[in-house]
């Protein structure tokens, strides 16, 4: 069976990734919190507390607004010693809840519980059980979208697969990795309930070749199990845990344009929701935590479980500082992450942890000078999505959406594979997600 999808790039040695990915998760609890009421790009929700009011770890501190976000807990016990209120770029404005731990908070400890040990018997656990306890624990896609993953259950499709998603192809991020290593029977305990809740046949766990250690580790837990459970080691190729691209590698078919991979039969969950989910069921733990890849130049790059609101500031001192006089701090990977920061002191920053932080990357700013494009194809060569980059570049300079529309723009999963391979330096990624942002934006103004 093919192994494989259209376009794709080999940013890096593995060097990047070898600067966290042998190194323990180290735990680390801040005595404050400020946790977004915005989640990820699309999720809004309503703060449910006010200054002043004690909470609880796990308590629920705010709801969904609209369709796309989640429930948010409290992940430390304290009080709420202030609200802030933010605007997003979207003209949103955003509250951020601020938790003060009263006393010296519980760390967060690696659990003893029996699933996270062994495998455990799910039996009693119907689908609709776990679909439920899903949104109440306000479980979304820990990749980086943040879709709520319980939508996605609640598909009148029929599932023949689940696909968990364990490349972690981006480079320099290895928190997917860490948690296999360290986690693989929650992980595997998660996917079967990822699986019952499905009714699917079965899953398929895909990790790139450059983490084999955890297809081992893995592939030991359900070894002569007889679970509807396969390891897939795929080859290493950027982007390889993208939605499309991974359901090609592995079965060999597409998702329509257009549509969503449910419409073939395909759920596609990442690794560490599946590990979350089993918190969630079997751990009686809601959504308050998570492994954060810090790397890149700080003194001592690793993985952190961290509560949701841990300051990005608090995790780059704990790693020891940053290491360069110009640094730019991006939120997630190099290729497809959010730069907040170019400078120097890196205390300023005011960001903090979200469900779909995954890392947290500093490296050495440089300057970059775009010049004409010399129309060589190499960013249509490499696209994943198979399409013409330069064309919809040249129709975004020129605020051409209906041109835009007519070359698929919507279809590019802004990875960054262009703009990467562009001899002209060209911005084609960003320019091109700024045009179909566009779009989207026209369409649900239109209600489409």
């Amino acid at each position: 069976m093919r192994h494989f999808f259209h376009g794709g790039i080999h940013p890096t040695d593995g060097t990047d990734k070898d600067l966290s990915s042998q190194v323990p998760i180290r735990i680390y609890t801040p005595k404050v919190v400020e946790i977004s009421m915005k989640q990820s790009p699309n999720s809004v929700c309503k703060a449910l507390v006010k200054i002043g009011d004690k909470v609880s770890k796990g308590d629920i501190i705010g709801e969904p607004v609209r369709f796309g976000a989640s429930n948010i807990h409290a992940s430390i016990s304290g009080r709420v010693i202030e609200i802030k209120k933010i605007v997003d770029t979207m003209d949103r404005e955003i509250e951020i809840v601020v938790i003060e731990s009263e006393e010296n908070e519980d760390p967060i400890t690696p659990s003893i519980a029996e699933y996270n040990n062994n495998l455990v018997d799910l039996s009693s656990y119907s689908k609709e059980m776990i679909i439920e306890k899903m949104e109440e624990g306000g479980l979304v896609g820990m990749g980086g979208a943040g879709f709520p993953t319980h939508v996605k259950y609640q598909t009148k499709e029929i599932i023949n697969y689940i696909l968990i998603n364990a490349a972690e192809c981006e480079p320099y991020l290895t928190c997917d990795h860490r948690i296999m290593l360290e986690y693989g029977h929650a992980i595997i305990n998660g996917v079967l309930l990822l699986v019952k809740a499905a009714n699917a046949m079965k899953a398929i766990i895909c990790i790139e070749d450059n983490k084999k250690d955890a297809a081992d580790v893995l592939g030991q837990i359900i070894a002569d199990k007889d679970l509807p459970i396969e390891i897939r080691v795929l080859p290493t190729k950027y982007p390889q845990g993208g939605e499309r691209q991974i359901v090609e590698a592995v079965l060999n078919t597409e998702v329509p344009a257009g549509e969503l991979p449910a419409k073939i039969g395909v759920i596609i969950n990442n690794v560490g929701t599946a590990k979350a989910l089993a918190d969630i069921i079997l751990g009686n733990e809601p959504l308050t935590s998570r492994v954060v890849t810090v790397t890149g130049k700080v003194k001592n790059p690793g993985n952190y479980l961290v509560p949701i609101g841990t300051k990005f500031t608090e995790l780059i001192n704990e790693s020891g500082g940053v290491t360069t006089n110009n640094c730019r701090v991006v939120e997630g990977g190099p290729m497809t992450g959010s730069c907040l920061f170019i400078g120097e002191n890196t205390d300023t920053l005011d960001e903090s942890v979200l469900k779909i932080t995954s890392g947290i990357l500093i490296l050495e700013d440089t300057s970059r000078y775009e010049t004409p494009c010399i129309r060589c194809g190499a960013c249509e060569r490499v696209c994943p999505a198979g399409l013409a980059p330069f064309k919809i570049d040249f129709a975004a300079l020129d605020d051409d959406i209906n041109l835009c529309n007519k070359l698929y723009a919507t279809e590019c999963i802004s990875c960054g594979c262009c703009t990467y391979v562009c001899p002209a330096r060209r911005e084609l990624a960003y320019r091109i997600t700024v045009a179909k942002n566009e779009m989207f934006k026209i369409r649900r103004e239109r209600g489409a």
